[in-house]
């Protein structure tokens, strides 16, 4: 019987050696983790790589439509305005048979009428007659006297196209001691302008080469054609 005591004491002291130098065993499905074991912390920010994310979406199209033709080379020109809806027609035609997209459009905008040759701010009838008597001395026979509720009583030297021809009447004018000056004449009316889509690859040069920056938009100031 002692001896049987001294076995069982004996493995009781064998079992707790045993419990004090054996692996800690988790339970299982469960994973044990320190928090500094994992490393500094992910730096999530909102607006990383908002550019690239923009040009992305943009290739998706899931940016505006604006952002995905300047992708593709794709960009548009307006022409314009025309006074006459043939001229517009003719480049409407010419712009077609190139293989491009156009379409024509019109609005309500202000026509140049030509450049208005005047001297202005008469004080009276009997000294525009004067002034009158010394332009027609002076080879300026055409001049006459005007009156308007906006400008008042003005003696106007001819209606002119060209510039060069409405500058000389101007100066010859200002050589007989008369204040001209030159005055931009426009009037309200339809006119016609001719939307362009340029394929990739192609620029907008030789079209501003024929009609003149003033009468070529770009870029946003263009509208794109709707057909």
């Amino acid at each position: 019987m002692r001896n049987l005591l001294l076995l069982l004491l004996l493995a009781n002291i064998l079992y707790f050696v045993w419990g004090m130098f054996a692996d800690d065993k988790s339970a299982p499905g469960i994973a044990i983790v320190d928090e500094k074991d994992l490393g500094p912390p992910l730096d999530v920010s909102a607006n990383r790589d908002t550019d690239v994310a923009a040009s992305v979406g943009a290739v998706l199209g899931s940016g505006q439509p604006s952002d995905l033709e300047a992708v593709v080379g794709r960009s548009c020109v307006t022409v314009g305005p025309f006074k006459a809806s043939a001229d517009a027609d003719t480049a409407l035609t010419q712009f077609a048979g190139e293989g491009m997209r156009a379409s024509l459009r019109s609005a309500q905008g202000q026509i140049f009428v030509g450049h208005w040759v005047m001297v202005r701010n008469v004080v009276d009838r009997e000294t525009g007659n004067d002034m009158l008597d010394t332009l027609r001395q002076g080879g300026l026979g055409d001049a006459y006297l005007v009156s308007t509720e906006e400008e008042g009583l003005s003696i106007s030297l001819g209606l002119f196209g060209d510039l060069d021809r409405a500058e000389k009447v101007e100066l010859q004018a200002k050589s007989l001691e008369l204040a001209a000056e030159i005055i931009p004449r426009t009037r309200e009316g339809a006119v016609f302008y001719v939307d362009i889509g340029l394929p990739p690859g192609k620029g907008a040069g030789a079209i501003v080469d024929k009609y003149g920056e003033e009468k070529v938009l770009l870029r946003d100031a263009a509208t794109c054609p709707q057909s």
